[in-house]
């Protein structure tokens, strides 16, 4: 079981449905009318059933209840091996201030050291098998196609907890602290998009990766069908990016093998506000406040 997503707990007008989409479909949907503030509430709230009654304030005294007893006491019940709580709330920050990206275990493994630690990046590691079997964190592995350059891939899956709320609640952050760091409360849009995707393509028995290569292009959400097929995302904030976020596409289309891995089922840059359209240059934009399965 995973959190709902945006169309189950009922902020998605569901106008624009990723099968549809994926099968050819058009792209045209009104301004759901979601604004930055309201994403940055639903963030904070996750998908979590019990939350649907409660006020964000409400929430995230719950969602940081949990997190502390995940730190305390549940980490040690998924195998009974004993683990130093204090530890995993570190462990647990780093990850929140590190979502969506691709940080390794010695980054994080620094972060939880500081300056007179002396944990090792195996003990890091095991803390995070502890986390992913407990379903609290669920990282985007890395997607291979065959690439028509020598550009090398990286193999290093991005960071993402199974709801961007438990990120929220691990650094105790409120609505208005997203706000005033905009670049963060991108990375938590990211996940909570990544979160949605998951759900959806399960529905299609497909699967969602994370594409990066070593000059830099990367693709936030790939999607793979069971027979190949592939779409690919990238998740933007803020429409001021569009442009930049059609441009890594259509670079990324350049750079795949479609002989092999044939052409994008689609190429879209899923928002937080506005309108769902195709753009003149092919790719679809998509705001995630009209998006279901």
């Amino acid at each position: 079981m995973r959190p709902m997503t945006l169309s189950e707990s009922g902020h998605s007008n569901g106008d624009l449905s990723l099968a549809s989409i994926l099968a050819g479909g058009a792209v045209r949907a009104a301004d759901p009318g979601l604004t930055v503030r309201e994403i940055a509430d639903l963030v904070c709230v996750g998908g979590w059933p019990g939350n649907l009654e409660s006020t964000v304030p409400q929430a995230q005294r719950l969602l940081r209840g949990y997190v502390t007893e995940v730190a305390r006491a549940d980490v040690q019940r998924i195998d009974g091996v004993r683990r130093d709580p204090q530890v995993v709330a570190r462990l647990l920050r780093s990850l929140a201030r590190n979502v969506a990206t691709p940080a390794s275990i010695n980054r994080l493994r620094a972060d939880v050291n500081g300056t007179d630690g002396n944990l090792k990046s195996e003990t890091i590691a095991s803390y995070l098998d502890a986390l992913a079997r407990l379903m609290i964190t669920e990282d985007l592995p890395a997607w291979a196609p065959s690439l028509r350059s020598r550009t090398r891939l990286r193999a290093a899956s991005v960071r993402h907890f199974v709801d961007p709320s438990l990120a929220v609640a691990a650094v105790r952050a409120t609505p208005a602290r997203l706000l005033g760091d905009v670049n963060w409360l991108g990375l938590l849009f990211e996940s909570l998009v990544v979160r949605d995707l998951r759900v959806y393509a399960q529905a299609l028995d497909a699967q969602v990766f994370a594409y990066r290569d070593e000059k830099g292009l990367e693709a936030d959400a790939v999607i793979e069908m069971p027979d190949g097929r592939w779409a690919a995302f990238e998740v933007k904030l803020g429409l001021r990016e569009l442009d930049v976020a059609a441009e890594h596409l259509l670079r990324l289309k350049a750079r795949i093998d479609t002989d092999t891995a044939g052409e994008p089922l689609t190429l879209a840059v899923i928002t937080a506000t506005g309108y769902g359209y195709v753009r003149a240059d092919g790719v679809a934009v998509i705001p995630i406040g009209a998006l279901t399965a």
